[in-house]
């Protein structure tokens, strides 16, 4: 699953980093973006959460009790997810011009008829999107993870030769007023077209578990009545954490406008969009996978009652996650110029507007480890079919994170806004995780404390080496050489490579246990080891 996820994750930064030479970050990139974040909001407001907190834990139990009632219980939700998203889809091509008021900010004239084009264009997306998070959610209750951990590579391979295309038959800079018919169309076509593939790349596998969908709406009762219990409170947490997140992204988009207006640059969405891509690669690698293989197990447990096991699960998720995602977060904070100018300053996107989004990806590099705790955190309410207590926890992160977005609106000047936006989201992640870690212990009778915390101590010691390489490495480099693309790589290879090798060595010293087990495994899957 990591491998697979890794994959998806580099196809998809040279994907990001293929829109961002086409695009720049710009006007009609924050309309691009901005638009395209839209059917994954309304994916996530009305069905996402759901998968997770809900039809996972359902059908595992389903299928527990009997392996025919579950096939058709599978055939049933599905039918219901299929006819449910054509409906949300076509309403939501209708709003266009609603989402963008919401998140655009202060786009107007051209800028903004522009994004409610792509809105009601790229609105089509949330119909595959939903049937490809279905069908991945069908493939995990059956221990079948590896499709839907590379089906996305289809997806940025698509998206990669639309940006080429694009790039191929533009001339100058591309601004909302000088964009063709013609350019909107390969724009929207190669976007739809990828997460239409990703979809459709999802059956042979569904059909190689078993999976035979034939439609049918004949719920037995109660069915209904406990999903839509369990969805409510689903529902309910996902439109707290939207509101949340049209909030950082109204005020980013405002600062991008206000920025413009100033002349200092591109300072608004686009740079705080593509550094949070960024952020979530080592958490995509790791934490979805291991969540995601923790998830089914954990429903079992739950199920059954066993709850030292349930919290044993957390605890081996938690300290596996974090042995790959503290020093992660290290790297990317010291190397957030390096990596930026790599992957950005291409096209239409200068040195300077890369190192913007350097700004931010430090900032968020601070909430990676509180971000991954968090996501597991949910996960075990979760699993428990408990999905009213996330909603409260939420309220407490998502106050936290407009309170502090305001008020870095309010306080900093344009060009900081979007780096003081990143850093309170990561206090409200550690709001997150320091509230949901309070819960947790007393439902389940302690969160395995000792273990967690000697094996953050390791790990926080084993880290400085890493640091004080990777710092050095980069001071040296920058000072000889500057900053470029091949700087920016021979800096990335030579800091990630020894920085990795000292974490691992005094990982190692450390008896971390954790990192010992990775190694292992690893070693053990070289040819000729395994």
């Amino acid at each position: 699953m990591a491998v697979g996820t890794l994959a998806s994750r580099v196809t998809g930064f040279l994907r990001t980093a293929m829109l961002v030479a086409a695009l720049g970050t710009d006007a009609v990139a924050d309309a691009y973006n901005t638009a395209n974040t839209v059917p994954f909001i309304v994916y996530d407001l009305l069905l996402g959460g759901i998968l997770t907190a809900v039809v996972v834990p359902l059908i595992v139990r389903a299928r527990e009790r009997d392996s025919a009632y579950g096939a058709q219980y599978e055939q049933r939700l599905f039918t219901l997810a299929v006819l449910g998203l054509s409906v949300i889809t076509a309403i939501a091509v209708l709003l266009g011009p609603v989402f963008i008021t919401i998140y655009g900010g202060k786009m107007q004239g051209d800028q903004r008829e522009l994004a409610v084009l792509f809105a009601r264009l790229f609105a089509v997306q949330i119909f595959f999107l939903g049937v490809s998070a279905f069908s991945g959610a069908i493939l995990n209750t059956r221990k079948r993870f590896a499709a839907p951990m590379w089906a996305p590579v289809l997806n940025n391979i698509v998206i990669c030769c639309t940006a080429g295309a694009f790039l191929l038959v533009v001339s100058g800079k591309v601004t909302p007023e000088s964009i063709s018919s013609g350019q909107i169309t390969l724009l929207t076509a190669g976007t739809i077209g990828g997460m239409a593939l990703q979809t459709l790349a999802l059956w042979p596998s569904l059909r190689g578990s078993g999976f035979r969908w034939r439609p049918r709406l004949d719920f037995r009762k109660g069915e209904l009545g406990q999903m839509g219990r369990m969805a409510s409170w689903t529902l309910m947490y996902v439109v707290i954490t939207q509101i949340g997140f049209a909030v950082t992204t109204r005020l980013a988009n405002a600062a991008g406008v206000e920025g413009r207006q100033e002349g200092i640059g591109n300072v608004g969405y686009t740079p705080y969009f593509n550094a949070y891509q960024l952020f979530q690669l080592p958490y995509a690698i790791i934490g979805v996978s291991v969540i995601t293989a923790l998830l089914p197990r954990m429903s079992e447990h739950a199920a059954a009652g066993r709850m030292a096991e349930l919290r044993d699960d957390f605890s081996s998720g938690l300290r596996l996650c974090s042995a790959v995602i503290l020093p992660a977060a290290a790297l990317m904070a010291v190397f957030a110029p390096e990596i930026t100018t790599v992957l950005f300053a291409h096209g239409h996107t200068s040195e300077g507007d890369a190192l913007v989004i350097a700004n931010v990806l430090r900032a968020f590099a601070i909430a990676l480890v509180p971000f991954a705790a968090y996501q597991l955190m949910l996960r075990v309410f979760y699993s428990m079919q408990d999905t009213r207590t996330p909603v409260f926890i939420s309220v407490a992160v998502v106050a936290t994170n407009i309170a502090a977005s305001i008020a870095m609106y309010s306080l900093l000047p344009t060009e900081k806004i979007i780096v003081g936006i990143a850093s309170g989201f990561a206090v409200a992640q550690t709001v997150g995780a320091i509230v949901g870690w309070t819960i947790l212990r007393g439902r389940l009778g302690g969160m395995d404390g000792r273990r967690v915390f000697t094996a953050y101590l390791k790990l926080a010691v084993a880290i400085w080496p890493l640091i004080g390489f990777a710092y050095a490495t980069h001071a040296i480099i920058d000072a000889t050489l500057g900053l470029g693309l091949l700087p920016g790589l021979l800096a990335l290879a030579v800091g990630s490579a020894g920085g990795g090798l000292l974490y691992l060595v005094f990982a190692k010293l450390l008896r971390v246990g954790e990192v010992q087990s990775m190694i292992s495994m690893v070693a053990g899957r070289l040819p000729g080891r395994g």
